[in-house]
């Protein structure tokens, strides 16, 4: 029986997923320094969305997930902080169950008995076709990234040509803000 090196390791020093939420001002150069201080360091934005969320105030969200131990996390939030242009770093994996979605542009090609059963793969996952041709079908499917990754392995099987995701959004459940 192979036993995991990590059995005996505290739960601290196991590397585990976290989501984080950051509030950065809207102004050129603030993704170079965030994509900076994770590359610098040798840590990894596994993904990486970002848009204005206040435009009165020039504001935008940045939500990164990323992968370490929880010191790791720790220093990565120290270190965002840190950052001038940053008004606030949430890690939301540590807050509780936040809501996380994504969406995805799956393309997938075929003919005949592959695109019946494109389509009805489709619909059991509740995905749109925004794109039909006699060869191919453009799918938009918006779900959890577990139900996104289902979605492409099944899809696969029909031959994909093409794959196009957001990355993460994510937000705490309850009332209280970022």
């Amino acid at each position: 029986m192979t036993q995991s090196h990590y059995s005996d390791a505290p739960a601290s020093s196991i590397p585990a997923r976290h989501t984080l939420s950051i509030l950065v001002d809207n102004e050129p150069g603030v993704l170079a320094r965030v994509a900076g201080l994770f590359s610098g360091r040798g840590y990894n934005i596994e993904s990486l969305t970002v848009s204005e969320t206040e435009h009165e105030k020039h504001v935008s969200r940045l939500t990164i997930v990323t992968t370490g131990t929880a010191m790791v996390i720790e220093q990565i939030k120290h270190q965002l902080d840190r950052l001038i242009p940053v008004h606030r770093v949430i890690d939301l994996t540590v807050q509780g169950d936040a809501i996380e979605r994504e969406l995805a542009l799956v393309k997938v090609t075929g003919r005949g008995e592959q695109r019946s059963e494109a389509l009805r793969i489709a619909a059991a996952f509740g995905a749109r076709t925004l794109d039909a041709t006699l060869n191919s079908f453009v799918f938009e499917l918006t779900g959890a990234s577990e139900d996104i990754e289902r979605f492409i392995r099944v899809m696969a099987e029909l031959g994909i040509a093409e794959v196009s995701r957001t990355g993460i959004a994510a937000m705490s459940r309850g009332a209280e803000a970022l």
